[in-house]
């Protein structure tokens, strides 16, 4: 690497390079990661695709609900949303918190010609690109297990890692606010994930929540991705609503890259 380079890296070259420090821990450490990245949206495609679908099927109603298609069909699309959700929120709160303070490497980073904004889109861009990449081998499970409906289910893929990249960015957001573990994250996982992934749409309608229920739904990132996932694997565009669940997530991943980026230029300024 050039002098110059290494004294002022252009602004992309330095969000790459923090890039390129995940990639390499991920190439050694990837085994680790496989069942909170595959095999867990693996268990939950078996035992409500086929499993929960198979109770499911010929029941009056159902078809209704899926819109003809089988419920394994109907929920695959909804699961990659939920997959990306899960992994951005968990790649985004102790690994950052573990950046700033057991591990340090940001602290690291910064103390070359990384400056903290480029940590945080970094990071960002990281988990985004891992989501893609084991989204790809999950859109295969899927396939191998007569999920999918259409070629549609490429674009659906793309819908679950802008979901990704909304959660990611609002909980790194977050974390970067916390000083010590304690229970910040538990809470968050038991108050916000959980509910999301449970009311999203994923495993069954929204219109079949209470009504007073149906309108917290609608500021979940998590409802909008699966809303826009479904859509397209299933060839049931209506381009204004994907038009406005691709704003929503777009505004969020602004906010969030706005405030992740602020908070780590304030935490790591020397």
């Amino acid at each position: 690497m050039s002098t110059s380079v290494a004294r002022a890296p252009g602004f992309a070259l330095g969000v790459l390079m923090v890039g390129e420090h995940f990639l390499t821990w991920y190439r050694r450490n990837w085994r680790s990661t496989v069942v909170s990245s595959v095999l867990q949206p693996l268990l939950f495609l078996l035992a409500f695709g086929v499993g929960f679908g198979a109770l499911l099927q010929g029941r009056a109603g159902t078809a209704e609900t899926t819109g003809g298609v089988s419920y394994l069909v109907w929920l695959a699309p909804a699961l990659l949303a939920v997959s990306a959700a899960q992994s951005a929120a968990f790649e985004s709160t102790y690994p950052v918190l573990s950046g700033f303070k057991w591990q340090r490497m940001y602290h690291a980073m910064v103390a070359g010609p990384i400056t903290p904004a480029q940590v945080a889109l970094g990071h960002l861009g990281w988990v985004c690109l891992k989501n893609l990449a084991t989204g790809a081998v999950f859109v295969g499970v899927i396939a191998l297990a007569g999920g999918v409906a259409s070629a549609g289910v490429i674009v659906a893929l793309l819908a679950a890692v802008l979901t990704c990249a909304a959660v990611c960015a609002l909980v790194t957001t977050y974390a970067a606010t916390v000083k010590n573990e304690g229970t910040a994250f538990s809470a968050l996982f038991r108050f916000v994930i959980l509910p999301m992934t449970l009311f999203s749409g994923t495993f069954f309608p929204v219109d079949r929540l209470p009504g007073w229920v149906q309108p917290l739904t609608w500021i979940s990132p998590l409802w909008h991705g699966t809303e826009l996932a479904r859509a397209a694997a299933l060839d049931r565009w209506v381009p204004l609503a994907a038009l406005g669940h691709t704003a929503y997530l777009l505004l969020l991943v602004a906010i969030g890259v706005f405030g992740a980026t602020r908070l780590f230029t304030r935490r790591l300024a020397p």
